[in-house]
């Protein structure tokens, strides 16, 4: 269509001759003279009428063509079959066959129909080219290729992860090899991420993996938060991905792409026996990378990342990130609450509350409502760890109860007391559980006098009765008032006038 008009401009307004025509446009001298004439029938002039486009102009000159798809062939429903494409096991030979049964003379030939497919898929999805400015954003993933390890002393082989970081307007490259992509170890590496890039971008966009994002969402995704929080010590946004829309961190997947074909590939044939050594190979040739100059841009990462991201990057904060784990907790009706196997006390107004724990190397620190309600060296091991402030008052004073204390009320009511007082702790597997029975009788010294609670006690440590309520029996009883019993177990003498012996008998 475009050598009709331009041969209509170059004979109507230049006036140049059908050989100069034909040199110019690369048209037969024969379709030259027919469009003239034609031209000349119709009475056009040079310019053509405002508002006649192409088709029209073609119409004009080419009456009885048409473009149309020929009607002896049936179109499939491309939507449909764009669909059905998504099952699982489904192939366009298949669907091609079902069409063909369908439509047995009207139907296109497979390779005419994968050819229509193919052309349908590209006018349904445009790619949009994003501008990435300097020092604004920075893309992070993982790739999808290990690194084994070898344990020297088992011969164990583990395998390590590989974590990729990449700037978006200079594509500068960070990588580095970790055991797990758990959250200590994702954290960790955005940690040396950004200390290799000197600076902290304006975002970063990571994919929707567990460590990153605790529920993935279109449009409000949630972060988990300990990620929140170091995005906030380094004064950055995170912006996970769309959920199945890898195209959002497109810089992230073709560094993947990089790393796996530049680095990983050159290491296939190495053997690694620590990850130390591992991460010393991938910084070498991670320096390579980054000094590879472009293939159709002019210097290399290296020198885009200085001219561009470097001096648009926020500094470093003073203080480097530390790692804490931070995790919603329920508060037991014991007022503890339990972080790996060891029990931390908080204020016993929060039971049944759920709180904030927030567990560092060397603390735990537990916030309800943002606010701290309490704070706890790190205990790595199992136990309790309870502050007396977090008591209830009467908490507070049976545990300020000790061993030591009641055997000095005992001793000073009476010895017999505190012979009974010290066996009954000593029978105990835990000295706590005799605390009740040895605060009653204690208390027993308000009604009687220290003399007939020691008597009482007396007679019991006589008699080995052990249950409190037989002291209290013999209080009532006045058992203690009465006078001393003879000991049966002494031998009573055996000459008496009274007592009659075998010779008495015959």
């Amino acid at each position: 269509m475009r050598n009709i008009r331009d041969i209509l401009r170059l004979r109507l307004a230049s006036g140049l001759t059908i050989r100069q025509i034909k040199a110019s446009t690369k048209v037969s001298v024969g379709t030259i003279q027919k469009l003239l004439s034609r031209a000349d029938e119709l009475g056009l002039c040079w310019p053509l009428p405002d508002g006649l486009d192409d088709n029209q102009l073609a119409q004009l000159f080419y009456p009885s063509a048409d473009t149309r798809v020929s009607p002896r062939h049936q179109m499939p429903d491309w939507e449909k079959v764009h669909q059905e494409l998504k099952r699982k096991g489904m192939t366009k030979q298949l669907l091609w066959e079902e069409h063909a049964e369908q439509y047995p003379n009207r139907c296109y030939s497979y390779s005419q129909y994968c050819d229509r497919y193919r052309h349908w898929c590209g006018l349904q999805k445009r790619s949009m080219r994003q501008i990435h400015k300097a020092g604004e954003k920075a893309f992070v993933d993982y790739c999808g290729p290990t690194v084994p390890i070898v344990n020297t002393s088992t011969g164990e082989c583990r395998t390590a992860q590989i974590f990729v970081g990449v700037l978006g307007a200079s594509n500068y490259t960070y990588a580095d090899a970790t055991y797990t992509q758990s959250l200590p170890d994702w954290l960790s590496s955005h940690v040396r991420m950004l200390d290799y890039f000197g600076g902290c971008p304006d975002m970063i966009i990571p994919d929707n993996l567990r460590a990153a994002v605790s529920k993935a969402c279109r449009y409000d995704p949630e972060l988990n938060p300990s990620y929140q929080q170091l995005a906030e010590h380094y004064q950055v946004a995170v912006v996970p991905a769309r959920p199945y829309k890898p195209k959002d961190k497109s810089k992230a997947e073709v560094a993947v792409q990089i790393v796996e074909r530049w680095m990983l590939a050159r290491l296939r044939h190495h053997t690694f026996f620590s990850l130390v050594e591992l991460n010393q190979c991938i910084r070498i040739l991670l320096d390579d990378l980054n000094s590879k100059p472009f293939k159709q841009l002019p210097g290399n990462r290296l020198q885009a990342f200085e001219q561009l991201d470097k001096p648009a990057l926020k500094p470093l904060p003073k203080q480097v990130y530390r790692y804490v784990a931070i995790k919603t907790v329920k508060v037991n009706i014991d007022y503890h609450v339990q972080y790996e196997q060891h029990h931390y006390s908080v204020p016993h107004q929060y039971v049944g509350e759920r709180l904030e724990l927030h567990a560092s190397d060397t603390l735990v620190t537990l916030y309800f409502k943002q606010n701290q309600v309490a704070l706890h060296p790190r205990k790595h091991r199992l136990g309790t760890t309870t502050e007396a402030a977090h008591m209830p008052q009467r908490h507070q004073k049976h545990q300020q109860w000790t061993p030591g204390r009641l055997k000095n009320w005992a001793k000073d009511v009476g010895p017999e007391v505190l012979v009974w007082i010290t066996r009954q702790l000593e029978i105990k597997a835990h000295p706590e559980q005799a605390y009740r029975v040895c605060l009653g009788l204690l208390n027993l010294s308000r009604e009687y006098p220290a003399h007939r609670l020691n008597a009482a006690c007396k007679i019991a440590n006589h008699d080995s009765l052990l249950r409190l309520k037989q002291i209290k029996t013999i209080l009532k009883s006045n058992r203690d008032k009465l006078p001393q019993q003879l000991d049966l177990s002494v031998e009573l003498p055996q000459d008496h006038e009274n007592i009659r012996g075998p010779h008495n008998y015959h």
